[in-house]
């Protein structure tokens, strides 16, 4: 199993339309696994593929609370198949927009069918929590950050405040390669 780099706002391939997994196999399980174990070094309780630069509709969940808890859920091919018309409100995060919360209603209670580890058809009703990190996670998959859910006025403050960090880390990253380049040519003078 491997950790892997979690991409972030505002790298548009967020925002990408996630394809369906045509078969589960190896490389998918082996996938799921490193998804789960990027989440829970993260630390986080749910990461869609396309957070980890994959654009397939899988997605991880657990929100056990220790590892004495834990409960992974393994989503492929996720859809909403019934969802309450009551809704409940959560302050969700989420791992591509690090160190950003805001409250966002969903529906309280949703009925998913997934395809699992195997490539089995599976059905759950999830309620609290459970639902809304699976309605959060498979937003991904349309190309949605939780964001989205905002006024518009707070969502452009976010992007806003993101795009400004990676502009002002890709200069921090530009001037280190300068002056990598530049001591490289006195080593060699």
């Amino acid at each position: 199993m491997a950790i892997l780099p979690i991409i972030t706002l505002p790298d548009p391939r967020l925002r990408k339309v996630s394809d369906p997994v045509e078969r589960v196999d190896a490389e998918i399980r082996r996938l799921l696994d490193d998804m789960l174990e990027t989440m829970y070094e993260a630390p986080g309780i749910g990461l869609a593929a396309i957070q980890v630069a994959v654009p397939k509709r899988i997605v991880v969940v657990d929100i056990g609370k220790s590892e004495e808890e834990r409960s992974p859920l393994f989503l492929i091919n996720p859809e909403i198949v019934w969802a309450s018309e009551e809704l409940s409100s959560y302050n969700e995060g989420c791992l591509s927009v690090p160190d950003y919360f805001d409250d966002v209603k969903r529906p309280a209670m949703v009925k998913v069918r997934h395809l699992d580890r195997e490539g089995a058809t599976q059905e759950f009703d999830a309620v609290g929590l459970l639902a809304t990190v699976v309605q959060h996670e498979m937003e991904h998959l349309e190309g949605g950050l939780f964001i989205d859910n905002l006024s518009r006025l707070k969502r452009e403050r976010v992007v806003k405040k993101f795009a400004k960090a990676a502009r002002f880390d890709g200069i921090v990253a530009q001037r280190r390669a300068d002056n990598r380049a530049h001591e490289a040519e006195e080593a060699e003078a």
